[in-house]
């Protein structure tokens, strides 16, 4: 397996940590982490096996970092790309815009084969734009409401998704 690139933006720390958590169900050899804030285009597409993870702010939109750096890549940059992708979000308090973050990462990147996509079960919700065909379009967390459940939940993913990455 090629070495994958995570790339979170987290203003709260809650999206960091979610993703060192993830890095060390992997096996930190196997990665790179990085604060989307910190990083450029070019480190990003350096990787061909990447999990890209956000939170989602206000009524649904993406973490600040990430809406510059999407601003900067092209659909077609990851053409050649698997990705899987993760959002942290309030289920409670957003309610009709739970992890609505992954949506917007899964638009610039949906040229690419996406990976990880995950069950609505266990999740009290009423809309989500990170919705297709019923499942999450990837890792969905709730560090406000259910953080008793995001190890189990990262381990489940990371198990399911690790033998898909070349």
């Amino acid at each position: 397996m090629k070495k994958i690139g995570i790339f979170y933006g987290s203003d709260g720390g809650n999206t960091q940590s979610v993703c060192q958590k993830i890095a060390k169900e992997f096996g930190e050899e196997n990665v790179a982490l990085f604060d989307v804030a910190k990083t450029s285009k070019e480190e990003i597409l350096g990787f061909d096996n990447l999990i890209l993870a956000s939170s989602t702010y206000g009524s649904g939109e993406l973490q600040d970092d990430w809406d510059g750096m999407l601003d900067q890549l092209q659909e077609s940059d990851f053409a050649s790309k698997v990705v899987a992708l993760v959002g942290v979000g309030d289920q409670d308090t957003y309610s009709d815009t739970f992890c609505d973050s992954l949506y917007f990462l899964y638009e610039k990147t949906k040229q690419a084969k996406i990976i990880g996509q995950t069950e609505v079960e266990g999740y009290e919700f009423s809309d989500s734009k990170a919705l297709v065909d019923g499942k999450f379009i990837g890792l969905a967390l709730d560090e406000d409401n259910q953080d008793d459940l995001t190890d189990e939940r990262i381990q489940k993913w990371v198990e399911m998704i690790k033998p898909l990455f070349a």
